[in-house]
């Protein structure tokens, strides 16, 4: 057995000086010899538990065996047999708490870095020019068609591996740019958009076709598409619809959602200013309310904007925290202020309707709730404000209900999402599907891919002529 090194080698990254001025990719990716190195700590374990932990079940201690001997091809081959998007999944993926936290080395130092593998193997194919690499080989058409709505994560992935078994697919994206929340919900300097167009690039390459501004629900129906030789449709369509605090003074200009926010930075290409003269209104004294990723994206996007003090107010502690660590040090090393046990009251404003205060009450944990973490509880006579000139909230998100408005026999939750088999992502509707954050509400890149995989499994089986079916519904094989 190869010696145990506990210390994983260290990803190279912009220093906090310097990237708070920038939109470019703060992790810099390794070197080959670093990823070597990396590569040659995995104990190419006999149980491999770390597969179970990944959402796709990716061979991971097999690629990095690929990276290990410097046979990139091999580990790209095997990485691409069960994920689509690897570039992606390597930079935004908790790797933490999925495959890694698997990994036998975890029990005593430092897992397998896979994540930081997973992106050096993905970024050498995409800047590879040689004949080494995998080229796809298009199946025999099976004559059938499918309709993918969203381009995000979860569309992405079940048209891929739908390609692959020779159907013919073609997505609807309600935007004028392919990718979803890849695109206008993460930064810059977390996912490069170049790289997300790349792996869209790779799922066109498969033959897949995608139609932009489709707004399915409006330009198009979902039956309409089933009447107009598409056997299936998959809904993939996200959970884009902002929750508010709803407390007074909520409607103050200077308030933003995170979406919006973000939408405005990234899609809008705000953080590209003054190339692209796109309005994102940033103060010198911002608040983000929430705890999540999402609240991380929004307060380093802040800073990177001009803000002179960006403030985040979380109503636990820090323990309780969903977002990413790495994600939480990277915006400490930046600058951005963390004060927990904190939760809003209401807002007050000038003459003019601008935001300038946000009231607060401090909070203590009491008993856990319904997601395990503490409750908090306000503490009484507590009360304080904060100057702000700029709040933004991220607190979460639920589906749009667009299509679930305009789409008969869909049984949906009273959280807004669509109810679908969690092990094929069978919808009530008869030859159609659901996946993603659509049925789960918010949730992680990767796990909306493998919703996606899971699906496109259910749909090849249906269109080949094996029943699949439901509790609440048994959709008829299609004849050949």
């Amino acid at each position: 057995m190869p010696k145990l090194d506990l210390n994983r080698v260290a990803m190279p990254k912009q220093s906090p000086l310097l990237r708070g001025l920038n939109f470019q990719e703060v992790a810099l990716g390794y070197s080959e010899e670093q990823a070597i190195a990396e590569a040659s700590r995995c104990l190419q374990c006999a149980k491999r538990p770390c597969i179970e932990g990944c959402p796709v079940e990716v061979d991971i201690p097999e690629f990095i065996k690929g990276v290990r001997e410097g046979n990139l091809a091999e580990a790209v081959r095997i990485l691409k047999s069960k994920n689509n998007l690897p570039a992606i999944c390597g930079r935004v993926c908790p790797q933490e708490t999925q495959c890694e936290e698997k990994c036998v080395l975890a029990k005593k130092g430092a897992p397998i870095a896979i994540g930081r593998l997973e992106r050096y193997v993905a970024d050498w194919e995409l800047t590879d020019t040689s004949t080494r690499r995998p080229r796809f080989i298009a199946p025999e058409p099976t004559g059938k068609s499918v309709a993918i709505i969203g381009s995000g994560p979860a569309g992405l992935t079940t048209a891929a591996d739908l390609a692959k078994l020779g159907h013919r697919v073609v997505i609807f994206e309600a935007l004028h740019v392919a990718g979803g929340v890849l695109m206008y919900g993460i930064p810059e300097f977390r996912l490069p958009k170049g790289i997300v167009q790349a792996e869209v690039q790779y799922v066109k390459s498969l033959g897949v076709e995608i139609r932009l501004n489709w707004v399915v629900g409006r330009t198009v129906s979902v039956d309409e598409l089933l009447q107009d030789g598409f056997q299936v449709v998959f809904l993939g369509t996200g959970a884009g619809l902002p929750m508010f605090l709803n407390i007074p003074g909520e409607n103050l200009s200077g308030i933003y959602s995170a979406n919006e926010f973000l939408t405005r930075v990234n899609l809008m290409k705000g953080y590209l200013f003054p190339d692209y003269l796109t309005p994102v209104n940033v103060g010198e004294k911002v608040v983000v309310v929430g705890g999540g990723n999402v609240a991380m994206d929004a307060a380093r996007c802040a800073l990177r904007l001009g803000a002179y003090e960006v403030r985040v107010v979380y109503r636990r502690s820090r323990a309780e925290m969903p977002a990413r660590a790495e994600e939480v040090e990277n915006a400490e090393e930046e600058g951005v202020i963390f004060q927990f046990l904190t939760t809003p009251k209401r807002f007050s404003g000038n003459n003019g309707g601008v935001v300038t205060a946000m009231e607060c009450a401090e909070m203590e944990l009491g008993e856990p709730d319904a997601s395990g973490r503490p409750r908090p509880v306000v503490k009484p006579n507590s009360e304080f404000v904060i100057e702000t000139d700029t709040v933004i909230v991220a607190l979460g998100t639920t589906p749009n209900p667009l299509i679930q408005s305009t789409t008969e026999g869909l049984e949906t939750t009273s959280r807004g999402t669509i109810v679908a088999d969690k092990e094929t992502g069978l919808t009530t509707k008869p030859a159609t599907w659901a996946g993603g954050d659509l049925t789960t509400g918010a949730a992680t890149v990767i796990s909306a891919m493998g919703a996606g995989k899971r699906a496109a499994a259910s749909i090849h089986a249906y269109l080949t002529g094996i029943r699949s079916s439901s509790p609440s519904q048994k959709s008829p094989a299609l004849s050949n």
